[in-house]
């Protein structure tokens, strides 16, 4: 079965005095780049979940966030001055432009500013690492299974792609047998209208019909096209998902079809030809997605 690699997970594991929220969004990717938000305390964990992620989601642009609140009674905090004077500054030049310099409560309202004081850490601790650990387990979990779910729906739209390819193709195999029968038919009519029919080998006519019918015969391009159609709904089917092998397959599917078109020289079916390119080019966007 085949997993997109887009997806998105959520977890929140709390403790007594301590809560992790972690969150993943995963889109496609030819290789694995992975983001990684969180406390700076925790900086010297970062490869170790890098290596994680890497092991789980394999593939794609994967960004995970972690949120960290410590909801113990007496948390240190550490309080950024510089960012306090700014918003006094601009504070009182408000206050001071609307006339209400003197009603003002500064320190109140620096105090209630984004960043100016925060809760800080200086030391990691290591049961609290072991806790955000399995809090990032969970979301992979979360997001394996989203990647799941999305696969199904891609397979889904595949099958009922390379069914109509199936479809297309049968009917191209009825319209190659009258195709033929109108070639031959057409030479000989030709042939008749500038050599008299007493004086044609007819042995050598034959030969040269037939030669001239191999080489714009297209039965080797439908079944190895036949074969690939087959070959990547076995690949679909298999217990690991593999996009890069669909991609492959696709490809050969593509240079099959092209081939097909343009030795038929027929209208009926370079027709059909259209709609199966329409149908592969969907199919190829599409594995973009696939892990």
């Amino acid at each position: 079965m085949i997993k997109s690699m887009t997806g998105f997970g959520k977890a929140i594991c709390e403790s007594q005095n301590f809560k992790v929220t972690a969150e993943i969004k995963s889109v496609n990717g030819k290789q694995s780049d992975v983001k990684i938000r969180m406390p700076s305390v925790y900086g010297e964990k970062e490869m170790q979940l890098r290596s994680l992620i890497a092991q789980s989601l394999e593939r794609g642009n994967i960004e995970l966030s972690l949120f960290i609140e410590n909801s113990a009674e007496n948390p240190n905090y550490s309080f950024n001055k510089p960012l306090a004077l700014k918003y006094y500054s601009e504070l009182k030049s408000l206050s001071k432009e609307i006339n209400q310099e003197n009603k003002t409560d500064y320190i109140g309202l620096i105090m209630k500013m984004p960043d100016v004081l925060k809760p800080e850490k200086s030391i990691m601790d290591e049961k609290e690492w072991d806790f955000i650990y399995k809090t990032v387990v969970k979301v992979l979990e979360e997001v394996d299974k989203s990647r799941r779910s999305e696969g199904i729906k891609l397979e889904r739209d595949f099958r009922k792609r390379i069914d109509l390819i199936f479809k297309l193709l049968k009917e191209t195999e009825k319209l190659d047998l009258v195709r033929l029968k109108s070639i031959k038919q057409r030479l000989q009519n030709n042939l008749l209208d500038v050599i008299d029919k007493n004086k044609i080998d007819e042995n050598r006519l034959e030969q040269e019909l037939v030669f001239y019918v191999e080489k714009i015969d297209i039965t080797e391009e439908k079944v190895r096209l036949k074969s690939h159609c087959n070959y990547f709904l076995e690949t679909l089917a298999d217990k690991n998902s593999q996009g890069k092998k669909l991609g492959f397959i696709s490809q050969e599917m593509g240079r099959e079809i092209n081939t097909l078109g343009s030795k038929a020289n027929n209208v009926d079916i370079q027709k059909k030809v259209v709609i199966m390119k329409d149908e592969l080019e969907k199919i190829k966007e599409q594995l973009m997605n696939v892990l």
